[in-house]
């Protein structure tokens, strides 16, 4: 529990949140600036700021309840689809320093793109492609 960070707060019952699913290590509520009708965020109930922070029993937990959750908001929002993702960090717009999970409800024609939108496709050789795979390996 981290006293100022407001996903704590609303796990613990100070700020309101609209609820619509928990498990023993995670809590999930609508976003309180929606990117679409239904958009939920799913966090741990204990404070870790990243993703790669969260012990393993509770990252299972979490992404156990987005994979609940993620039929029910897309039926909910009448959704054909859903993006799913979190900002890991401030680099990568990370606003709350709490790690969440969005699942943000998709439609035909809602003006969204898909992540690959979000970036340029580099052009990344094959020998680098092996050495960037032994680098992520070899950090485990």
């Amino acid at each position: 529990m981290s006293e100022d960070c407001i996903f704590c707060q609303i796990v613990d019952g100070e700020i309101p949140s609209h609820a619509v699913g928990e498990n023993d290590s995670a809590y999930a509520f609508l976003d309180v600036n929606p990117l679409a009708r239904g958009h939920t965020v799913v966090i741990p109930k204990e404070h870790h700021e990243h993703v790669g922070d969260m012990p393993g029993e509770v990252a299972a937990e979490l992404f156990q309840l987005v994979n609940d959750l993620t039929p029910a908001v897309q039926a909910a929002a009448g959704a054909t689809g859903s993006t799913i993702g979190f900002n890991n960090g401030e680099d990568a717009g990370q606003e709350v320093p709490h790690a969440h999970c969005h699942i943000v409800p998709r439609a035909p024609g809602d003006g969204g793109g898909t992540i690959h939108t979000l970036f340029s496709i580099q052009d990344i050789d094959d020998d680098e492609m092996g050495d960037i795979a032994e680098s992520i390996r070899d950090a485990r």
